[in-house]
């Protein structure tokens, strides 16, 4: 009976040895877990580690845009600012009793073009925005993404140095279509028995070869050459100076309104820089026959003595000044737009 009640009574108490065994494994399972953790956050770290490195190299690295970008935008400009640029011209080649303020010349081309009359010229002028600025463009940007990093901008002198040499290869690219440009532009402001009527820039380029020789691309290429050079340094490597010296002394960041005041005094210092090289160009340009530089030079200098030089500033600017508005602000837009679609970030 005795038995029979002990057993009745329920399990029996654990003994020592059990005991020391359920302790144990208590422990050792929070110390493998502990152990596991702390093997998986160790093998974590060398991962984010090289992640970050990765993310900030990728910071680092200089962007490099695709070569027609420069080109693209100086056309949509020219769309924009072509009447400008053509009463640039008039006023240029200004003769007799030809109106003499930019408003009596807007008037005196709608008066006997129409409105239409505004865009004489606009394929020359798309020809040479496709020609000259997508080199010049192209060739600085590349010496720019060559030569210097975000962390290390090239200094002024050497911005000036590499747009200089992007300045005279667009230059010479773009040289025929700047001619056809001038004379397009001029052509109706000449006596009926002294134009030229090139239908647009292929009809004129094929003209100009049969009837002047292949020569006649060339014509004034050395002005243009010198006026494209110190357009080029004046005009791209201030804009990228005064765009770092608002981020970095002012409390405007990379953004329209940076690149709105900077292409505005960038345009201030290009057309004070190209003002007198642009009025000799363009009269070797219009020229039908042979005339030097010194020959012209000794002209101008007759006629008006040292004013010659701004002949036409205030219109070269108001012309020039929107001009490089325009092509940075879509110039910026077209940066901005590619890093979008390649993920880069801002």
């Amino acid at each position: 009976m005795q038995a029979v009640t002990t057993g009745l009574e329920g399990p029996s108490s654990p003994s020592p040895s059990d005991s020391k065994q359920t302790a144990a494994a208590s422990v050792t399972k929070p110390a493998a877990q502990a152990i596991m953790d702390k093997q998986t956050t160790t093998s974590d770290k060398p991962v984010v580690a090289a992640t970050t490195t990765k993310t900030k190299k990728s910071k680092q690295q200089t962007i490099h845009y695709p070569f027609w970008f420069g080109g693209s935008a100086s056309s949509m400009a020219a769309t924009v600012t072509h009447p400008l640029d053509l009463v640039k011209v008039r006023l240029q080649m200004r003769t007799g009793d030809a109106p003499k303020s930019m408003s009596g010349t807007v008037l005196h081309i709608i008066r006997h073009n129409g409105i239409t009359g505004l865009y004489n010229g606009l394929s020359a002028s798309l020809l040479r925005q496709i020609t000259y600025s997508t080199t010049r463009f192209g060739i600085y940007e590349e010496l720019k993404t060559r030569f210097t990093t975000k962390d290390h901008p090239a200094s002024f002198p050497m911005l000036i140095a590499m747009a200089t040499v992007s300045g005279v290869a667009g230059g010479l690219v773009g040289n025929v279509a700047d001619v056809l440009n001038v004379r397009m532009q001029h052509d109706a402001a000449l006596p009926p028995a002294q134009r030229r009527n090139y239908a647009h820039a292929i009809d004129g380029l094929a003209r100009m070869t049969r009837e002047e020789g292949f020569r006649s691309w060339f014509r004034g290429v050395w002005p243009n050459s010198a006026r494209a050079a110190a357009m080029t340094a004046s005009q791209l490597a201030s804009y990228d100076v005064f765009k770092r010296i608002l981020i970095r002394h002012t409390p405007l960041e990379d953004n329209l309104a940076t690149h709105f005041s900077a292409s505005f005094l960038a345009g201030v210092a290009a057309a004070t820089v190209t003002s007198p090289i642009d009025v000799v160009k363009t009269r070797v340009m219009s020229a039908s026959g042979k005339s030097s530089i010194g020959q012209v030079l000794g002209s101008l200098y007759a006629q008006e003595g040292v004013r010659w030089m701004f002949k036409g500033w205030v219109p070269s600017f108001l012309r020039l000044g929107p001009q490089t508005i325009c092509t940075f602000i879509f110039l910026e837009g077209h940066r901005k737009m590619y890093k979008k679609v390649k993920g880069i970030e801002e």
